[in-house]
C-alpha cells in the first residue's frame, strides 16, 4: 500500500538550469520515505546524474527537450521512471571507465547503480524510460 507521498510526477526542459529544480522535487518526495539523511542525499545524486545523461547523451546538449520524472512510494522501496524521447542508447554497451583507472568523467553510471539497487533501461519507439529502484 503507497504512503501519502504515493505517486508525483514532474515534467521539466532539458535545460541544465532545471536540475536544482529536479533535485529539490526528489528531495521532498523523499523526506516522507524511510531514508537516511545519506541515503536520501545518493538518490538525489543517482538522479541528478541520470538527468544529466539523458542531456547530454539523449539529446545533445539541446535544451528545449522533454523530461519526465514520476516518483512512486511503494510498500517496500521507492521507484523512479525518467523518461526521454532522444536518441536510443544501447544499454549493454553503457558502461563506466573502470573505477581504477584516473581521469575525468566516466563515473555517473557507476553513481547510478550505487544509489539504486534495481536499473532498468525500457527502449521505447522514441527514447528510452530508465526505471530505478531503491529498497526502504
Amino acid at each position: 500500500m503507497p504512503s501519502r507521498a504515493g505517486k508525483r510526477k514532474i515534467e521539466f526542459a532539458s535545460h541544465p538550469g532545471n536540475l536544482c529544480l529536479v533535485r529539490s522535487f526528489v528531495r521532498a518526495f523523499l523526506d516522507e520515505c524511510k531514508f537516511t539523511a545519506a541515503e536520501r542525499d545518493l538518490v538525489v545524486l543517482g538522479l541528478d546524474e541520470a538527468c544529466s545523461n539523458i542531456i547530454r547523451h539523449a539529446y545533445n546538449h539541446e535544451q528545449t527537450r522533454l523530461i519526465t520524472l514520476s516518483c512512486e512510494n511503494l510498500a517496500t522501496r521507492v521507484r523512479f521512471r525518467l523518461r526521454d524521447f532522444g536518441e536510443c542508447a544501447d544499454p549493454a554497451r553503457m558502461q563506466g571507465r573502470p573505477l581504477d583507472k584516473v581521469e575525468p568523467g566516466g563515473l555517473g553510471l557507476h553513481l547510478i547503480r550505487e544509489a539504486f539497487d534495481r536499473v532498468e533501461y525500457r527502449l521505447k519507439k522514441r527514447g528510452t524510460e530508465l526505471v530505478l529502484s531503491r529498497g526502504l
